[in-house]
């Protein structure tokens, strides 16, 4: 079934959702669109004050050279609270070094190759019928979907994560901050 969606109501949903996002703010929100959009992904994760552990996780990962200069990704990135909470419930040390490839399948897991802005998003929505699957640096595909006005990513478990804030631009890519962590098929320190 061939889904065709006139582009004011296209329109109509991009504004709502942004506008939505905007009733929704929070200091985390302004930290994240306070970035500067000349820097790279790590510079502005690093100074935002609100992704201190995901900062963290990808110097452990050594994907911090990768993000720093490379692109353009996309990155979907739990805020700080999600991930403290997924590595208090799995192992104690994930930044631990006999542990890195699992924390670098975790990390590659939130990132796209490629910019992908929310409008961008919504249009891959309305071309799959109200789905889109994406492919993950990592090699898995994360589906999303859309629920009301909110994108919300689901990995192959079932997990889901709402984007929270669209749309905060750098220099090599875009983040999109999501309110939990989505878990590729291929890890092994699930609960």
């Amino acid at each position: 079934m061939k889904c065709y969606v006139p582009p004011l109501a296209l329109l109509t949903l991009f504004l709502t959702f942004f506008a939505s996002a905007q009733d929704h703010s929070s200091s985390t929100e302004h930290n994240l669109l306070a970035m500067d959009f000349r820097e790279s992904i790590i510079w502005n994760t690093e100074n935002s004050g609100t992704h201190d552990t995901l900062s963290a996780a990808m110097k452990a990962a050594g994907l911090d050279n990768v993000l720093n200069f490379d692109g353009p990704f996309t990155v979907f990135a739990p805020s700080d609270k999600a991930l403290e909470t997924l590595f208090s419930d799995t192992v104690p040390d994930l930044f631990a070094p006999e542990n890195k490839s699992v924390l670098q399948a975790l990390l590659r897991y939130h990132i796209i190759a490629g910019e992908f802005t929310a409008s961008r998003i919504l249009k891959a929505l309305c071309r799959g019928g109200g789905k889109a699957t994406f492919m993950t640096v990592q090699g898995e595909s994360l589906s999303a979907t859309i629920e009301g006005i909110d994108i919300i990513l689901t990995d192959s478990y079932g997990n889901s994560a709402r984007i929270t804030t669209a749309d905060v631009n750098q220099c090599n890519g875009i983040i999109h901050e999501i309110d939990s962590v989505i878990l590729p098929r291929n890890i092994n320190f699930l609960p």
